[in-house]
């Protein structure tokens, strides 16, 4: 069976240029999906780590035989209760107040930090703590922390989506372009009855064949450089960015973001080739 040839070709006039534009708009978009679905998993791991945690300050010292007598009763709702000792706060306070520990003492609360094993057990037990001390939960303490996790990614997906708005300006530029430079070619193939569709596919393989090229180099590229982002951000041990990852199904999406584009492409090239096609008639 005999390959019918493309029509024209976009390797003489363009390839280069989309192949780069491509390239590099895959790549953005990857790294923007990659490090956006990092971020959400890792706010969500922290979330989660923190979500039974509760901070109890009795500033009052006469009313801590109260709490400690409420953490008693409560027992069954506690998985764990440490109290922070004089030390360590005198520790966490030193760069910010002057004076010895048995100045500090005098002003520093009684505190403990308490694990509870349901988030319905804390905020029970928070309500008859509030009476006679602060109560915090780590997850309002962190809230700061966790907002501005998920502006992030908010802002990143901004970002990806502009990212394929300009993939769509691309390749809609680069088939107009194309089509007018061969607009003779595509009028003799209207003269001999060639269909708009026929002709609209020969683009489309065009394209294709570009971006296959093109998505592949900026997806290999970009798949490293999360990888390193990701282990620098694990090296921390601690905190926020030491929860940041992606999971199978992220990476799975991840995979995918390539083969969306290239669809998208041949999609633009297919409806602005008909367009042009249908204006010249």
């Amino acid at each position: 069976m005999i390959k019918r040839p493309t029509v024209f070709s976009l390797f003489r006039d363009q390839s280069v240029f989309m192949t780069a534009v491509m390239g590099i708009m895959t790549f953005l978009a990857v790294m923007a999906m990659g490090i956006s679905i990092a971020i959400g998993t890792g706010v969500a791991r922290w979330n989660r780590q923190w979500n039974v945690f509760a901070t109890i300050q009795v500033t009052d010292k006469a009313k801590t035989p109260a709490v400690e007598k409420i953490l008693r009763d409560n027992n069954d709702k506690i998985e764990n209760v440490r109290i922070v000792s004089a030390d360590e706060m005198s520790d966490l306070m030193r760069p910010w107040m002057n004076g010895g520990n048995n100045v500090l003492e005098k002003y520093l609360p009684d505190m403990f930090e308490v694990k509870f094993k349901t988030k319905s057990d804390m905020n029970e037990v928070g309500k008859s703590i509030r009476s006679n001390a602060r109560f915090i939960t780590h997850n309002d303490a962190l809230r700061p922390s966790v907002s501005a996790g998920w502006k992030m990614v908010t802002i990143l997906a901004i970002v990806l989506i502009m990212i394929i708005g300009t993939i769509g300006m691309c390749v809609s530029f680069i088939a107009r372009n194309t089509a007018l430079l061969h607009k003779r070619e595509l009028e003799i193939l209207n003269q001999i009855g060639a269909s708009d569709s026929f002709i609209s596919r020969q683009m489309q393989i065009i394209v294709t064949k570009i971006c296959v090229v093109a998505c592949g180099g900026g997806f290999l590229v970009a798949l490293p450089i999360i990888g390193i982002i990701l282990s620098v951000a694990h090296s921390a041990r601690v905190g926020l960015m030491a929860m940041l990852g992606i999971s199978g199904c992220g990476w799975v999406a991840l995979c995918l973001m390539p083969v969306a584009i290239i669809i998208f492409a041949i999609f633009v090239t297919k409806r602005t080739t008909l367009k042009i096609l249908s204006n010249d008639k």
